[in-house]
């Protein structure tokens, strides 16, 4: 019983560090749905990557759009560096900082999907 006990502390305080990256106001990021295709007018945004950062539950993205990077972050999607991705318009911060990687981002996108685009 005691490791039951312990295993349903542990679950909160991991689901409550992770939820302290996600900005307030932003929509639940469900990291259980499956990765869906969507029309390209779904996902108007698109651009070259250029990093890839991957945490429990979340992927970073630094995203090359014409002669400047976003930063893009999303529920977990295996993309690499070099793919073609489109994504939802999100919701910009500035200013934001990370607490699960200790950095500093001076704009970043937060969105619902991203998908490796077949252009």
């Amino acid at each position: 019983m005691k490791s039951h006990s312990a295993l349903l502390v542990l679950a909160v305080f991991s689901a409550a560090a992770i939820a302290a990256d996600v900005p307030p106001g932003h929509p639940a990021m469900d990291a259980k749905k499956p990765a869906q295709t969507a029309p390209a007018a779904q996902l108007p945004q698109k651009g070259k990557v250029l990093n890839v950062i991957n945490v429990p539950q979340y992927t970073y993205l630094e995203v090359a759009q014409d002669k400047k990077t976003l930063w893009v972050a999303a529920p977990t999607v295996t993309v690499k560096k070099g793919d073609m991705v489109r994504f939802a318009e999100g919701m910009l911060m500035t200013n934001f900082h990370s607490n699960t990687l200790n950095r500093d981002f001076p704009i970043i996108s937060f969105v619902d999907k991203v998908v490796v685009a077949k252009e």
